[in-house]
C-alpha cells in the first residue's frame, strides 16, 4: 500500500472508482484504440526480446499488460486503485502501489512503463520521484517508457465535443494552456506536458536515448468528432488514414503539439 503521505489523491480515486472504467477507455471510441495501437507499435520497437521482466507502474486493469503477456513477457503490475488492481490480477501478479515509492529492488527489472502516473502526479517533485524509482528499479541498460497527457490536447478535444466556444469551456481550457493543470472538476486532477518538458525529466532522472513520441498524432480529433456525429461513426477508411498520419508525423517534431499523447522512452546507463 502507498505510505500515507504518498496517499492517492481523492479526486483520482473517485474517477477511476466511480466515473470511468478504465478497463473499456481504450477500445470503447475511435481515438481510444488508436492510442492503443499506437501505444503497442511503438514500445515494440524497443522493448528488449521475451520473456523480459515488465513492470507495469500505474497499469490500471492491465490493458497493456495483456498484450504483453500475449507476446511472452513476464508482467508484474501495481495501481493504486483498488478497483483495478483487482480486473489487472486476472491478467498477470497485481498489488496496490505508488510509482513514487516501487516495492521493488534496484535493478530488478529489464522494462519499467509508467503509461499513466505522470498525467495524474501535477506536483513536479512527484513526477521527478516517480522516474526516479522507475530509473531505480530497472536494469542497467533497460528501458524505460513514460507516457503525458499533451499540453494541448484539451483544446483539440473540446473541438470535437462542438462546445469549446461557449464561456465555461473556454474559460477551463485557457485554465489548463496557461497553468498546464487541470483541477479535477469534470475529468481527474491531470498535468499536462509539453513534449521537451516530458524529455527532460526523462533525462533528469539520468535516462539516456530519450525520445518523445506523439502517440496518436494530428488527426486523432477527427475521429473523435466524427464520432460525436449523428450516424455510425468514423469508416475503417478514416480510422486508417488517421493512424497513417500518426506514423507519417513522427520525424517532424513540430508536430507533436497536435498529438493527444505522448510516450517517452529512454534507456538506464550501462
Amino acid at each position: 500500500m502507498p505510505k500515507p503521505e504518498l496517499a492517492l489523491a481523492p479526486e483520482i480515486e473517485h474517477f477511476y472508482s466511480q466515473v470511468i472504467d478504465e478497463n473499456v477507455r481504450l477500445s470503447m471510441s475511435a481515438d481510444g484504440r488508436l492510442e492503443l495501437i499506437r501505444t503497442q507499435e511503438i514500445l515494440r520497437r524497443f522493448l528488449p526480446p521475451a520473456p523480459a521482466r515488465v513492470f507495469d507502474v500505474g497499469g490500471g486493469t492491465g490493458v497493456h499488460a495483456r498484450w504483453l503477456v500475449e507476446d511472452g513477457y513476464k508482467v508484474e503490475l501495481i495501481d493504486p486503485v483498488a478497483r483495478h488492481v483487482e480486473q489487472a490480477a486476472a491478467i498477470c501478479p497485481a498489488s496496490q502501489g505508488d510509482a513514487r515509492a516501487l516495492d521493488a529492488a534496484d535493478a530488478s527489472y529489464d522494462v519499467v512503463q509508467l503509461l499513466g502516473p505522470l498525467y495524474h502526479l501535477p506536483d513536479p517533485e512527484d513526477r521527478r520521484q516517480a522516474l526516479s524509482e522507475a530509473r531505480r528499479v530497472v536494469k542497467p541498460g533497460g528501458l524505460v517508457a513514460a507516457a503525458g497527457i499533451n499540453r494541448y490536447a484539451s483544446l483539440f478535444e473540446h473541438v470535437s465535443y462542438a462546445h469549446l466556444h461557449t464561456d465555461r469551456l473556454k474559460a477551463a481550457i485557457s485554465k489548463i494552456l496557461s497553468t498546464a493543470v487541470h483541477d479535477g472538476k469534470g475529468f481527474t486532477l491531470a498535468y499536462f506536458h509539453r513534449a521537451e518538458e516530458l524529455a527532460d525529466e526523462l533525462r533528469a532522472a539520468g535516462l539516456t536515448d530519450v525520445e518523445v513520441f506523439g502517440i496518436e498524432g494530428p488527426a486523432w480529433s477527427l475521429l473523435k468528432a466524427v464520432e460525436q456525429q449523428p450516424g455510425e461513426g468514423p469508416t475503417d477508411e478514416l480510422f486508417a488514414s488517421a493512424l497513417t498520419a500518426a506514423r507519417m508525423a513522427e520525424p517532424y517534431p513540430e508536430l507533436l503539439a497536435a498529438s493527444s499523447h505522448l510516450l517517452a522512452v529512454g534507456k538506464a546507463p550501462m
